[in-house]
């Protein structure tokens, strides 16, 4: 090979790395899903969030990527995951527990985080205010300390007798704590006497129960990852004591919990799908006022019912979204 060719060669073999890189796929933009539960829990509310995403043009896998991370309900991992997704450069946070969008602001004052049900926004500083949140978080609240008298209300046409009410509450979680005053202050304004049942742990879950043993009429059940990861355990020993459930998640109830009042999840994560179609097309979460729930949901087990040997009025029955037989 003489001279010319030779750097005539060099110089094409020289230009194949750059061809190559030119020819690479642009990088995906990515949701960084933050779990506070397992994926198990939340596959159909996961599910929902998608089938939006896909109907708003994002697939996953060919127009965005999904990075999911799951806390299995141990909230001491809060601060490693949110910290493991700002790593991976995550173009958008979505999760839905107030404790997680807490932990993922601290992580992060840059990535727009978008929360699919928070308790109380403003007064838990996820935002500045529902109409311009101003930071990096945006989303939609639940609403559930606005809806404890309505499920009180409830409770009392399903529990005739009721004189005692029990909290079940991680009283180490400010958004439960929260939620917890709002049930104390209406529960004392029906003349209820009440007490807090406090689960921060799974190992607190037996001795709790035993301890209320005959000293309560029903269970008021402060949602938490906590207890989310150990519904089916707080259902089986409520059942075994004989005390009804009240929840603000259908979920729950699915999983053997009497009853719920309260945002239908489904239509939450579907509507946060909107909100991250608006920030990856580029929205910023400041500007993006947060929103309320527009279902609501009235939920009865049946066979719960049965097992602690209620009879329901007819007309609450009537009243109920759902019937899970």
């Amino acid at each position: 090979m003489n001279r010319r060719a030779f750097i005539a060669a060099l110089g094409g073999a020289a230009a194949l790395p750059i061809a190559a890189t030119a020819q690479q796929p642009a990088k995906l933009p990515t949701i960084g899903f933050f779990g506070p539960v397992a994926a198990s829990i939340d596959n159909r509310q996961i599910s929902a969030f998608l089938e939006r995403l896909r109907r708003l043009g994002w697939i996953e896998g060919r127009t965005v990527a999904m990075e999911f991370r799951w806390a299995e309900g141990r909230t001491n991992r809060h601060a490693d995951i949110a910290a493991e997704l700002v790593r991976q450069k995550v173009d958008v946070i979505v999760t839905y527990s107030t404790a997680t969008v807490i932990a993922s602001k601290r992580a992060t004052s840059v990535i727009p985080i978008v929360f699919v049900s928070a308790t109380d926004p403003v007064g838990n500083g996820l935002v500045e205010s529902l109409a311009r949140p101003g930071g990096n978080a945006t989303g939609l609240s639940n609403q559930s300390a606005d809806s404890v008298g309505k499920r009180l209300e409830i409770l009392r046409e399903v529990v005739s007798a009721l004189r005692r009410l029990t909290i079940v509450c991680n009283v180490g979680a400010p958004n439960a704590v929260r939620e917890m005053e709002e049930v104390q202050a209406a529960a004392h304004a029906f003349g209820l006497e009440v007490a807090t049942m406090d689960i921060r742990r799974p190992d607190d879950i037996p001795p709790a129960f035993e301890a209320i043993r005959g000293r309560s009429d029903a269970l008021y059940v402060v949602m938490d990852p906590v207890v989310s990861t150990n519904r089916n355990q707080i259902n089986t020993l409520a059942v075994s004591i004989r005390l009804p459930t009240l929840y603000v998640f259908r979920e729950l109830v699915e999983a053997g919990g009497l009853m719920s009042y309260g945002p239908n999840q489904l239509e939450q994560f579907r509507r946060a799908a909107e909100f991250v179609n608006k920030i990856l097309r580029g929205a910023k979460p400041a500007d993006i006022p947060v929103e309320q729930p527009t279902k609501f949901d009235f939920v009865i087990n049946m066979k719960t019912v049965k097992a602690l040997g209620l009879d329901l009025p007819p007309t609450l029955l009537a009243r109920a979204d759902e019937v899970i037989e």
